[in-house]
């Protein structure tokens, strides 16, 4: 119905009838190129064109609709892969950002104990140069006094060896021997 509607109006809309002398003569080029017309949309109905056309546009419209649902749903996975990494990148960080802290203490501890330690060391080389020192200064003080010791009995014998006479001499060495045979027994 909308066809023959179109049609219809077509050849009222038509210049052919502003034309002068009879419309429907070969001779009136209106007539003629509105007979072609007629013949060609008449040609394109009967070969089922615009039904071809609108099954072309549909099929054509369905692969566009198939293009932007696959468009759709790789720029969804896009998204969700694009969250994946960003997700994963935060835990890398977050990773890292342990691991520097974790070293800095570590850094900070074994700097604690190295300090401890070299007090410690300090504190034992001291001690030790200390009790060198202790050590030293009474091997000195033993020495002086056996030096003086020596000196002294050397003195005295000398001292007495010009004092004593060959009968205290004597006297003294039967002393000594009976003093040894009353420890001894």
């Amino acid at each position: 119905m909308t066809r023959l509607a179109t049609v219809l109006l077509a050849l009222a809309a038509s210049p052919a009838l502003a034309a002068s002398g009879p419309f429907f003569s070969l001779g009136n080029t209106d007539f003629v190129v509105t007979l072609s017309f007629l013949v060609f949309v008449g040609i394109l109905l009967y070969f089922k064109v615009p039904a071809m056309v609108t099954g072309l546009l549909d099929k054509r419209a369905a692969q566009i609709k198939a293009e932007l649902e696959e468009a759709r749903a790789l720029r969804e996975e896009a998204k969700a892969l694009l969250a994946s990494y960003e997700r994963r990148q935060k835990e890398v960080k977050e990773q890292a950002d342990r691991i520097v802290s974790g070293a800095k203490a570590e850094a900070e501890a074994a700097a604690a104990q190295a300090q401890l330690d070299l007090k410690n060391a300090i504190a034992r080389r001291l001690a030790a140069a200390e009790e060198q020192i202790s050590a030293a200064e009474g091997s000195a003080v033993r020495e002086v006094r056996e030096k003086a010791i020596s000196v002294a009995v050397a003195a005295a014998g000398e001292l007495l060896a010009k004092q004593m006479t060959a009968e205290a001499a004597a006297a003294s060495i039967d002393a000594a021997i009976s003093q040894v045979e009353a420890k001894l027994h």
